[in-house]
């Protein structure tokens, strides 16, 4: 009898011990995700909209877990507050003009909220300062976007099958040009005339240069033209001595810093 009863004894021991160790163990792993062991300060910001953000859900500042959301208020029928527990070590590295914007997770992962880098000549944010935000994009507004985007490109997709159906049957004018060969011989036949035009015409032009009484008006523009290009190359050339008297100095007074 006094045998089992020290048996008992010595299970209900180990027992009540990996109770309590498992106890500790559970509160030290929530205490480390909600910063409870950590020296945190308070930061706030509103949304009109938190797009189903939860109490205790984690806070990141580039890409790394900052914080957690410890309190979601309801000031009005437009505005929600969002307090922030944020770690102070990190307090020196979020300014005043940072933002914060809801994101999750991965595609269906938990919601979170994500602070961005402020200015870097801002100031550092105060405890109890309210940060500006980003209003989220709702899933449900991105569903219904793609929905009107898809019936669009159905109905596209249907008038091209149509257009190319008249096509293939020869409807229409571009059926016609397509598939009538006569039509077709007409087009070439017109390009071969409007090359031999343009060929009568450069020769006309040239034999108006010849002309004596157009070759003063030709020789002008010739001229002039001829003014023009060299006043672009003594523009160019000028330039390009600037430069070379610019490199020069730079070369000397390189050559002076180094004796120096």
């Amino acid at each position: 009898m006094n045998t089992y009863t020290q048996k008992f004894k010595i299970r209900l021991g180990i027992f009540i011990a990996g109770g309590l160790a498992i106890f500790f163990l559970a509160i030290f792993i929530i205490g480390k995700q909600k910063n409870l062991f950590s020296p945190v300060y308070l930061l706030t910001t509103t949304f009109a909209n938190v797009s189903g953000l939860q109490v205790g859900n984690n806070i990141r500042f580039s890409g790394i877990n900052v914080g957690t959301v410890d309190k979601i208020s309801i000031i009005n029928d437009s505005t929600v507050k969002v307090a922030m527990l944020i770690k102070k070590d990190v307090k020196k590295f979020i300014k005043s003009d940072s933002e914060v914007a809801i994101g999750s997770e991965g595609l269906i992962g938990d919601r979170l909220l994500v602070i961005t880098q402020g200015g870097t000549g801002s100031p550092v944010a105060k405890a109890g300062q309210q940060l500006a935000s980003a209003e989220p994009v709702e899933l449900d507004a991105i569903m219904a976007s793609l929905e009107v985007t898809a019936l669009n490109v159905e109905i596209i997709t249907d008038q091209l099958a149509e257009i190319m159906i008249k096509v293939n049957s020869g409807s229409g004018t571009l059926g016609r040009l397509i598939g009538d060969t006569a039509i077709a011989n007409n087009l070439s036949k017109t390009m071969i005339n409007i090359k031999r035009s343009s060929k009568g015409l450069d020769e006309n032009m040239n034999a108006a240069k010849e002309n004596f009484l157009l070759r003063g008006y030709f020789r002008r523009k010739a001229e002039a033209a001829e003014e023009k290009k060299q006043e672009a190359e003594d523009i160019k050339a000028k330039e390009q001595k600037k430069q070379d008297a610019a490199a020069k100095k730079a070369a000397k007074q390189k050559a002076k810093d180094e004796k120096k």
